[in-house]
């Protein structure tokens, strides 16, 4: 038997898993219509949902995002997108009800574009037609670079708990590669604005497998980030995907490290932030001991949604904005993508819903392993097929495809339970995977490290 290379394992590629099934299954079958019933279904609902709003603008585009959002220099389409989700706010409250909500989470694109009075407009709008609860936690993604002083009273006022700051990478020669300039003093002063603002819960996200990176940059960036003295730190994989994303042809394939140099960044990463005394959780967070996040992850309560890894147990996610995807007990849902489509659809008093998928028993079923592999490394089927009245050996033909890495002791199976022994963060996706019965169907994926 020719011994398998951790190495060689990560060339392959795999979905994220924030969702199951993944968002390339999402079709047309399920619509406005379909979105417009399932919402009128949760009236009533007293378990605590998940808001989740996405702001699809930036001031520019960094070569390295993939996410949805486009540039703007003028704050007219801001304006004009803003007021088309207050409709939207009023659309999906004027189906589901008055909603209690544990959880809001301000995504884009950069949600600190949005005008002030305009947000605040907004998070008013959020607490009139749903029951924000008085302990909600209430996050924002933001632009270090358009932090102010007076940006994070304003976001403090609004009811803002937590800001997730988007840092990368701070040497100077990746920033310049990937179109994202951003000295280490702008991320430190827009820290010391939250903090002296009381927005006090701080997440910074870094990324490893860019251009130019070498092991020294990205330890001595973990170093630095982990000197502002974050809550929690996400290390993502940068994810090449130029068939999705035109502007990452700004980054020549050639610039990107291997797989093998690219696997040395994030172990390199990952004991830096251990060495500064962060606990790992998952693939790719990092987080203080005593914070809530590792907490969950020590005691089996760590859970895996669009926004990554989270402490939210809410059942139900209302995405509004475009792109935004909603997750309701009957399925998924999808809001179009193009902002002019989206905008058609709220302009004529519907729903900007333009896919989604209906949950199948076996979807749960699959849905419920591969979270637990993503959060803790291991899974048992049986427990999960059961619980969706299924027999534990739909799973066998997916127990066949890791008889390799149980070979090589990378996995060990005993009966239904599936456990995940060594580099869990290199191979989760990998591992995982195996139970996707969509997987192959024409979507393409990024590497799994």
């Amino acid at each position: 038997m020719i011994p398998l290379r951790l190495s060689e394992l990560v060339r392959r590629s795999a979905p994220r898993y924030t969702s199951y099934p993944t968002a390339p299954q999402f079709g047309p079958s399920v619509g406005p219509r379909e979105h417009g019933a399932w919402l009128r279904e949760l009236a009533g609902t007293s378990a605590p949902i998940s808001l989740y709003l996405h702001v699809p603008f930036c001031r520019s585009i960094c070569h390295y995002c993939a996410c949805t959002t486009k540039a703007t220099r003028r704050d007219e389409p801001i304006v004009a997108y803003a007021d088309r989700l207050r409709r939207e706010i009023e659309l999906v409250a004027d189906r589901a009800g008055r909603l209690p909500v544990s959880h809001i989470h301000w995504g884009g694109g950069t949600p600190n574009l949005l005008p002030p009075d305009i947000f605040d407009g907004l998070v008013g709008d959020l607490r009139e037609r749903f029951d924000v609860r008085p302990d909600a936690e209430h996050a924002i993604e933001l632009d270090p670079r358009w932090v102010t002083r007076e940006g994070a009273r304003r976001l403090k006022a609004s009811g803002v708990t937590r800001a997730s700051l988007g840092v990368q990478d701070f040497d100077a020669a990746v920033q310049h590669a990937i179109g994202r300039p951003q000295p280490f003093e702008t991320v430190r002063s827009g820290t010391e604005a939250l903090r002296a603002a009381g927005v006090a819960a701080l997440n910074f996200d870094l990324m490893y497998g860019l251009p130019q990176q070498t092991m020294r940059s990205v330890r001595a960036t973990a170093q630095l980030a982990a000197s502002l003295g974050p809550d929690r730190i996400a290390l993502f994989g940068y994810a090449h995907v130029p068939w999705f994303r035109a502007n990452q042809r700004l980054i020549e394939e050639a610039a990107l490290p291997d797989p093998s140099a690219r696997l040395d960044l994030a172990e390199t990463a990952r004991e830096a932030l251990q060495a500064e005394g962060y606990a790992p959780v998952g693939i790719d967070h990092f987080a203080k001991p005593d914070d809530a996040l590792h907490c969950a992850a020590r005691d089996g309560g760590l859970r895996r949604n669009f926004q990554g890894y989270t402490t939210d147990r809410s059942q139900i996610l209302i995405g509004m904005g475009p792109s935004a995807v909603g997750k309701l007990p009957q399925g998924y849902v999808q809001n179009a993508s193009d902002v002019a489509a989206w905008s058609r659809a709220i302009d004529s008093s519907g729903l900007g819903t333009a896919k989604g998928v209906a949950l199948t028993a076996e979807d749960r079923a699959r849905a419920a392993v591969i979270e637990a592999i993503m959060c803790g490394f291991e899974t048992d089927l049986a427990q999960a097929a059961r619980t969706y009245g299924l027999d534990p050996r739909i799973f066998v033909d997916d127990l066949a495809k890791l008889a390799s890495l149980v070979d090589q002791e990378f996995v060990r199976i005993q009966g239904w339970k599936v456990e995940i022994l060594r580099d869990g963060p290199a191979l989760a996706r990998i591992v995982a995977s195996a139970f996707d019965a969509y997987l192959g169907a024409g979507a393409r994926h990024s590497l799994a490290l």
